[in-house]
């Protein structure tokens, strides 16, 4: 009896309570308000995660690349001892509060015949939710990993630096001295025995400068066009008014000496007849060591020079006795001195060829002619970057018709030549595959540098020239090279990491 009156009580006050209208938005509100907390909140959860988990990864990279800086100075270290490194250093590195009990395990592979060291180290830990909780997930889990390795992995950079006249403004050349003797500082302290990293500097304006004690290397072409060498500097038997063979040879004079007009000649009797004046070179070891662009195709290609080329087009690298020569390069080096001397010396003066740059940069990685970079060991893998920094856009080449070396001039319809020179080769670095990797050997990262009154417009070919849109860097201000260079340097230091 008591039964059915309590249940008849309970379908009674149901009934009243689906049939009452008071109140039912705040009852709805209630019960949808449960789901949107969910959601907002699962995006701050997700949001805490995401940070734990970089800093989890950060403080993994670090410590691996530690790891591999002792192992190799203590070529007996066990797998005990890397563990115990790892939780040294990941302790003193990781702080983030959210998830704190975040133990990382090391697993270490020593040196062999057939490979070289490695070193794995992955970290978890669980992270307690703020919201996700309401709908039953009280915790989320966290974690990666990284690994480096050492004794197979080597690197080769090359930095294309802008040595041109608006590089004095500013304080951007004190500014790039500046921060690439710091990248030589970092690089080489990823160096853990002689050959892990080399460096080669190549300043840039309209040439390069090869050095002029190269004068008598094979792959250095003095003659056989208009603007090659020989035909542009010497000396002409008919006088100092006569600056280049073409002009020279091509002379006309009077039989009768003291007439040097054609129509004086000729009204006083004489014959004005070719000249026969004799064009003589000046000696090769009084050039100033700069080098033209090769003539395209090859201007943008790395095709080793051929000695004694002289087909057209050459394989050969034209001389040329250039006024405004920039400092001369410093090949593929890992004498840090050096190179700090040589990013010393540079001074700014000319107009603005990235291709020329660039070209030399890529060849510089190469163990061929022109500049036979130490050969590769095929015990190792290679990461090779090309580092180009300028403050300017193209203004001038070899070829007249496409600068004056205050524009570049378009070639076709809104096609900046020299810029279309760049894309090509560009292009023809991106495309050489690292057979041992599977991946696009070298890597780019591209500085524009725009202070002052100077355009801010993105340079599109210098940008696209960037091996990822992170690798390309826009600054205003002379003080960003700085900060720029260190962010390459961080970001090479990563290609050591395997992943």
């Amino acid at each position: 009896m008591f039964g059915k009156m309590i249940s008849a009580f309970v379908r009674s006050a149901t009934t009243r309570f689906i049939s009452a209208k008071d109140g039912n938005v705040a009852v709805i509100f209630a019960i949808a308000l449960l789901p949107v907390l969910g959601i907002v909140g699962a995006a701050i959860d997700y949001t805490r995660a995401s940070a734990a988990r970089s800093a989890i990864q950060a403080a993994l990279d670090s410590t691996a690349l530690m790891i591999s800086r002792d192992a190799t100075a203590d070529p007996t270290i066990s797998a005990d001892q890397v563990q115990a490194l790892a939780t040294k250093y990941f302790n003193a590195l990781y702080h983030n509060k959210d998830v704190t009990e975040v133990t990382p395990v090391a697993t270490f592979s020593p040196n062999s015949s057939s490979a070289g060291s490695t070193v794995t180290i992955t970290g978890s830990g669980t992270m307690q939710t703020d919201f996700m909780r309401v709908v039953n997930i009280p915790t989320m889990d966290v974690g990666a990993s990284s690994q480096t390795a050492w004794g197979n992995v080597r690197m080769r950079v090359a930095m294309v630096l802008d040595n041109t006249g608006s590089m004095a403004d500013d304080g951007k050349m004190p500014a790039l001295q500046t921060a690439a003797k710091n990248l030589i500082d970092q690089l080489s302290k990823l160096a853990k025995q002689p050959g892990d990293v080399y460096v080669s500097i190549i300043p840039f304006a309209k040439d390069v400068n090869v050095g002029k004690s190269n004068y008598n290397q094979s792959w250095v072409n003095w003659s056989g066009q208009s603007d090659t060498w020989d035909e542009n500097n010497g000396s002409c038997s008919g006088g100092s008014s006569y600056k280049n063979k073409s002009d020279c040879t091509s002379a006309y004079a009077c039989s009768k000496s003291q007439y040097t007009n054609k129509n004086k000649c000729t009204s006083k009797g004489g014959t004005w007849q070719a000249a026969n004046y004799t064009w003589t070179p000046d000696k090769h070891s009084s050039w100033n060591g700069c080098v033209t662009d090769r003539d395209q195709d090859y201007d943008t290609q790395k095709t080793a020079p051929v000695a004694g080329d002289t087909s057209t087009p050459s394989t050969l690298f034209p001389a040329e006795q250039y006024n405004a020569c920039p400092t001369e390069i410093t090949p593929l080096s890992n004498d840090w001195s050096s190179l700090k001397a040589g990013i010393d010396a540079m001074t700014p003066s000319g107009g603005t060829n990235q291709v020329i740059g660039m070209a030399w940069g890529w060849l510089s990685l190469l163990s061929s002619d022109p500049l036979n970079a130490p050969a590769k060991d095929s015990n190792y893998t290679y990461r090779d970057a090309i580092i180009v920094l300028t403050d300017g856009e193209n203004t001038q080449d070899r070829w007249p018709a496409y600068g004056n070396g205050s524009k570049q001039n378009n070639c076709g319809a809104n096609t900046p030549c020299i810029d279309a020179r760049q894309a090509t080769l560009c292009d023809n670095i991106k495309a050489v595959i690292d057979p041992k990797l599977n991946q696009p050997q070298y890597t780019i990262y591209t500085i524009q540098v725009s202070t002052g009154g100077g355009s801010s417009a993105v340079q599109p070919t210098l940008q696209a020239c960037a091996s990822s849109p992170d690798k390309f860097y826009m600054l205003t201000e002379s003080n960003q090279i700085i900060s720029a260079f260190d962010s390459i340097g961080t970001s090479l230091s990563q290609l050591r990491l395997a992943k």
